[in-house]
């Protein structure tokens, strides 16, 4: 039964003409527009009685009419406002540090800070930009195994406790636009025969942060400080390590005045690198201007 059903449709397919464009129709009530007339005999040819569509006169794409656009009736998304003088800071993670200790591009014995990691010549700082210094982000933390003095300007609680685990110390600090370009080229700076600028203090929204005792802000109050440390040794389950029987002690304490920005060195200070001096200024209306923060 099922062999005669095969052959007559088999039949049928043969003796069935072939689709082509020649046989294909709409289905049964289907509608379309027709083609329009638009020769001289169609009078309007197709364009309807005066008015916009009948003399080409339609508005220009996206134009609205009224008197209030839409630009300007909804109102307008704050997100990115101020954007082009928002404070950025070029990243920098504890696996790239790692790996400039272990190939010896920074000096261990002596904090690392701004100009340090500039020195390498493998990161830069540009104040165009808007760049307030190194953001030093959580890569590399179950790898960063060295015991250092750093001070960068942006971090997290991770890397903090990364840092802090390994008995080393970390500082976050503000430098202004000036102090930046000096601390980025710091050979190019002293050749100019400027005094050392003293840094300014942050602005109002990142006073807070840089007072912070949890970001090891270098406003905050050292008190606060170690009892952050502690506290931060407890969440994340290590030993803090004792600094005041360390040996490298004075290195991992070692600080900057808030006015400050080279180690060692006052703010106005010029550093004569022709005659490898050092000139002070003994006037008191500078000795002044260099010991206040305004």
């Amino acid at each position: 039964m099922a062999s005669k059903v095969t052959e007559k449709a088999l039949n049928l397919i043969k003796s069935l003409p072939r689709v082509a464009i020649s046989n294909v129709k709409d289905l049964p009530g289907t509608l379309y527009k027709k083609k329009t007339n638009r020769s001289a005999g169609r009078k309007k040819k197709g364009r309807g009685d005066k008015g916009q569509g009948a003399r080409g006169t339609l508005d220009p794409l996206g134009y609205e009419g009224g008197q209030r656009p839409l630009i300007d009736a909804v109102p307008s998304e704050k997100y990115y406002g101020k954007y082009a003088i928002r404070r950025q800071y070029p990243p920098i993670s504890l696996l790239e540090i790692q790996r400039l200790i272990d190939l010896n591009r920074v000096d261990v014995t002596r904090p690392i800070d701004v100009s340090s990691i500039c020195n390498t010549r493998l990161y830069s700082l540009d104040v165009a930009k808007n760049h307030f210094g190194f953001n030093v982000t959580e890569e590399g933390c179950d790898l960063f195994a060295s015991k250092v003095n750093l001070e960068v300007q942006w971090v997290t609680e991770l890397v903090i406790a990364a840092i802090e685990k390994n008995g080393g110390t970390i500082t976050t600090r503000y430098y202004d636009p000036q102090c930046l370009a000096a601390l980025f080229d710091t050979q190019a700076f002293f050749e100019k025969g400027q005094p050392i600028p003293k840094c300014k203090l942050p602005p109002q929204d990142a006073l807070a942060y840089y007072s912070d005792p949890n970001f090891r802000g270098y406003l905050a109050d050292p008190e606060k400080i170690l009892m952050a440390r502690e506290k931060l040794a407890q969440k994340y389950g290590y030993k803090l390590p004792d600094l005041t029987d360390d040996p490298l002690k004075d290195l991992l304490l070692m600080r900057k005045d808030p006015l400050q920005i080279f180690y060692g060195l006052e703010p106005g200070w010029i550093v004569n690198l022709a005659d490898k001096c050092i000139l002070k200024p003994k006037d008191e209306d500078y000795l002044r201007y260099y010991s206040n923060v305004y």
